[in-house]
């Protein structure tokens, strides 16, 4: 709002970077790797003291991190998974982790969007390809779409924080926002294929929803419908081989 102090706004551009997983595979692996930033670190106060919470707890002093206890009750209201946490849950303030209104102040990018993309696997392996290949970034909608979960750390082998992530509530209001841009949704359908497509400064590919495909409030912001040319009768393609296609063009 227009009469939020600054410190407000500083206070919550600070936790919309933050990403909380759980698990105790999941929190050791993070430990493990320096490079990711820690805010803090939850633990049930019945946990037992042994094995992986034994060795969380000697990286979490080596790190100097700060270790919360809660029952369990409020543990699983902070991991939102009490079936799966096994008892802790860590914050992670992700440097990659961004509100897609600031795509607005940027002048060139190549982005994939994601519309509607419920499998988890299915996301951890787009951002991966995507890490990899030639984009900027991806758009990950709140609305319909899987959470940043420890199945898609798993499934994005290493590289999900590796990655700009930008977060909205719906795609379409990022969108309809956008000047100067080409949006493009993917469709087996589309009578030009992605290889058509011409450089621009500023480009969007929208890629649907494993059954639906792109939702019709995206398609009415799509500038073009592109397909992949396919060989030997294959209709379609699975929705991250697709974003590995669209990775690794040529921009």
């Amino acid at each position: 709002m227009a009469n939020d102090s600054q410190e407000y706004k500083d206070k919550k551009a600070f936790f919309e970077k933050i990403i909380t997983l759980y698990g105790r595979n999941v929190v050791l692996e993070v430990l493990q790797d320096r490079s990711i930033e820690i805010h803090k670190i939850h633990m049930s106060d019945s946990n037992k003291t042994d094995g992986a919470i034994k060795e969380i707890l000697k990286l979490a002093e080596q790190r100097k991190i700060e270790v919360y206890y809660h029952n369990k009750a409020a543990l699983s209201r902070i991991s939102k998974n009490a079936k799966q946490d096994q008892g802790v849950a860590i914050d992670i303030l992700s440097q990659s982790y961004n509100n897609a209104s600031e795509l607005q102040n940027l002048e060139n990018f190549r982005i994939i969007a994601l519309d509607g993309i419920q499998n988890p696997q299915n996301l951890g392996m787009i951002i991966r390809s995507c890490a990899a290949g030639n984009v900027d970034g991806i758009i990950l909608p709140k609305k319909s779409s899987a959470k940043i979960s420890p199945l898609v750390m798993k499934a994005s082998a290493g590289t999900l924080f590796k990655l700009p992530i930008y977060f909205c509530n719906a795609l379409e209001d990022v969108l309809v926002n956008l000047e100067d841009t080409k949006i493009y949704s993917l469709s087996s359908h589309a009578k030009n294929s992605i290889y058509d497509v011409k450089p621009s400064k500023k480009s969007i590919f929208v890629l649907g929803n494993e059954s639906d495909g792109v939702s019709p409030e995206v398609e009415k912001l799509c500038n073009d419908s592109l397909s992949i040319p396919m060989n030997r009768g294959v209709e379609s393609l699975n929705v991250a081989v697709t974003a590995s296609l669209l990775a690794f063009m040529k921009s």
